[in-house]
Formats: structure tokens, C-alpha cells, sequence
């Protein structure tokens, strides 16, 4: 049973960071994609990142623009998203999940509870 389990949100000001983290079991870290994703209040899920477990190569949503790096430490198996410069449009509930193709954006939905992230100043 895949369970993933978010953490690391806050609240921050404008152009803060944070670095939000993801323990998952039940997932082989070895093959496939994760993602990290959010959703806003009355707004669909829409991804932020994806590593390929393989060789870790990262992809990002084109609004990043170079502010957040997905990482993965495969010993703890724990995902992280680390997020510089966050802006308000940032503020949304971020999750972790699983990619179901090789295709951008195609990810399962999210099984945990994410963790809330809200930019205010």
C-alpha cells in the first residue's frame, strides 16, 4: 500500500523559502516519476515538479521559473521540494504523488494529506 506523507509548510512572506518533504513506503524508489503537486481553494491539482526515479532528472511547471528544486534521498526514501522565492500566487496546498506515464503531468492522485503552504505578508 503506497502511502506518502507531507510536511514542511508554512506561513512566509513574500520571497521566503521553505523546503517541504515527502516520506513515502510502499514505492520503489528505483523506477518510474513522483511529483510534487498543489491545489488552491476551488482550482484543479497542477504539477509543480517530477523527478524520474531512474536517474533523477527534473522537470518543472513553467510558472517555477528557476525558484524550486525537487530532490529525492533514496536511503530515507523522502522526496523534498525546495521553494525560494515564493510569491502569493504559491499559496495552495502541496502534495506528493506518483507519476502514472512518462508523460508531463500525468500523475495519480494524491493519497495524503499535503501540507499547506501560504504566502502573506
Amino acid at each position: 500500500q503506497v502511502q506518502l506523507v507531507e510536511s514542511g509548510g508554512d506561513l512566509v512572506q513574500p520571497g521566503g523559502s521553505l523546503r517541504l518533504s515527502c516520506v513515502a513506503s510502499g514505492i520503489s524508489f528505483r523506477e518510474g516519476f513522483m511529483y510534487w503537486v498543489r491545489q488552491s481553494p476551488g482550482k484543479a491539482f497542477e504539477w509543480v515538479a517530477r523527478i524520474g526515479l531512474r536517474f533523477g532528472g527534473t522537470n518543472y511547471g513553467d510558472f517555477v521559473k528557476g525558484r524550486f528544486t525537487m530532490s529525492r534521498d533514496n536511503a530515507k526514501n523522502t522526496l523534498y521540494l525546495q521553494m525560494d522565492n515564493l510569491q502569493f500566487d504559491d499559496t495552495a496546498r502541496y502534495f506528493c504523488t506518483t507519476g502514472r506515464s512518462i508523460q508531463y503531468g500525468d500523475f495519480e492522485m494524491p493519497p495524503g494529506p499535503g501540507t499547506q503552504v501560504t504566502v502573506s505578508s
